[in-house]
């Protein structure tokens, strides 16, 4: 999978979701926001725990999850301009010594710096285009940054700008309640390394890209593999070669619409709540399981509605609905498509006639998207303006500090992945890369 650099031209709208949401808070926009606080800089909610304005209500942030120090007080009260100009002057003063890697949901205002923009895997990619590199600083969240550091050379430093730029799917599936798991599963299958007579082991662990380093490192210790929202295909179906039923975790989204597609029934996949005994299952039912679904999901994408799709189909006749597969199952029966951010993209850049798109992910992507393609009318199904509030942590405030502080020789917020940890899961990832259609 590979990234071409970004090059930015002259766009006919802006494509700031801040900028939007500056609009909103001031009155002169007759748009909604899901929270006004997201006008505010992060660093008003880096002190506390939680991940930020924005976030759902129900995500509640681990115990112990990193958390951002105080951004010195220079780049908390500097414009815009300046910022953006001292991003430019360190940038040319580095050169080649480090490289900048933008998510497709970033702040525009953060993208408009990056030497990358793609998702989380094509990124930790473009890393390893740049062997030359000091530092790559990883605008995204933290299981990003991770993988990037399981792929870097050991030399390599991977910089995350806001250490409180987690993910709250990724905390819904930790290395304890995963062990806990998989402990409840032996009991009822019994040795998880034994095949039987098809040459099959009783389960096969698989974890979605958007999870920690130690989950990837359980992955790789337990013969199981690591998928992302382009290939979970491919990768169940090597599971499926090798053991009788996947564990599949932290989205259950994603892992029920691509079973499902597969053939897989419903009532073949049972959801593991780690908070209950057996996920709140019973012996019968996991024997039964093809694919054991863990409870975690993606708060953007939990976002979108069936009743959305049915409005946007009644006010834009013919409009092409997209969603991302971590929707829920009834959004994503309810679209025309479901696939990846690199789907999404792909699909409307290689529409030949104007189109009207209804896309069901991340804000920034679709008012990107929007300006990228003037020719096509592209709106986001949700119409109340919410970005991922942990992407949203990382500003051009944090870029600025960063970069200025490599110029002056001393990398901060380094992101490092214990080599116990580091090898298990760079094996799930290599299982991945040799998993092709």
């Amino acid at each position: 999978m590979s990234t071409t650099p970004l090059t930015l031209g002259p766009r006919p709208t802006d494509p700031s979701v801040d900028h939007e949401i500056q609009s909103i808070v001031a009155g002169a926009s007759t748009a909604e926001t899901c929270n006004t606080d997201l006008a505010s800089g992060p660093w008003n909610f880096d002190i506390r725990p939680g991940y930020g304005p924005g976030a759902s209500m129900g995500d509640v942030i681990p115990t112990g999850a990193p958390r951002q120090g105080e951004l010195p007080a220079e780049y908390r009260t500097a414009s815009d301009d300046e910022l953006h100009a001292r991003i430019r002057a360190a940038k040319a003063t580095l050169g080649e010594r480090v490289v900048i890697l933008g998510h497709f949901y970033q702040r525009e205002e953060v993208v408009a710096h990056a030497d990358y923009l793609g998702d989380s895997f094509q990124l930790a990619n473009a890393a390893l285009e740049h062997p030359e590199a000091e530092a790559i600083v990883f605008c995204g969240v933290h299981f990003m940054a991770e993988t990037a550091d399981l792929l870097s050379r050991p030399e390599q430093a991977v910089i995350l700008p806001n250490l409180a730029a987690g993910c709250s799917m990724a905390d819904m599936a930790d290395i304890d309640q995963v062990e806990e798991c998989w402990e409840q599963l032996e009991e009822v299958y019994g040795d998880m390394a034994a095949v039987d007579a098809d040459g099959l082991v009783p389960v096969i662990p698989v974890t979605y890209m958007n999870s920690s380093a130690a989950i990837k490192g359980f992955v790789g210790r337990h013969g199981g593999i690591v998928c992302t929202s382009s290939n979970a295909r491919t990768v169940l179906e090597w599971a499926f070669a090798r053991g009788r039923r996947v564990l599949f975790f932290p989205d259950q989204h994603l892992g029920r619409n691509t079973a499902k597609a597969m053939g897989v029934p419903l009532a073949q996949m049972p959801m593991w709540n780690p908070r209950k005994p057996l996920g709140g299952s019973d012996a019968g039912t996991l024997a039964d399981a093809r694919v054991i679904l863990w409870h975690g999901f993606c708060s953007v994408h939990r976002r979108f509605t069936v009743d959305q799709i049915a409005k946007a189909r009644a006010e834009h006749p013919g409009v092409r609905v997209i969603v991302h597969p971590e929707c829920p199952m009834e959004v994503v029966d309810a679209a025309d498509e479901a696939g990846s951010t690199d789907y999404i993209r792909k699909a409307i850049a290689a529409a030949t006639e104007p189109t009207t798109f209804a896309v069901g992910t991340e804000i920034n992507l679709v008012q990107r998207l929007a300006a990228e393609y003037p020719q096509h009318e592209i709106f986001c199904l949700d119409p109340v303006v919410c970005p991922c509030s942990t992407m949203y942590r990382i500003h051009p405030g944090y870029l600025a500090w960063v970069l200025e502080a490599l110029v002056a020789g001393t990398v901060l917020n380094r992101i490092t992945v214990p080599a116990d940890v580091a090898d298990p899961a760079r094996l799930a990832l290599e299982r991945m890369l040799a998993a092709r259609p």
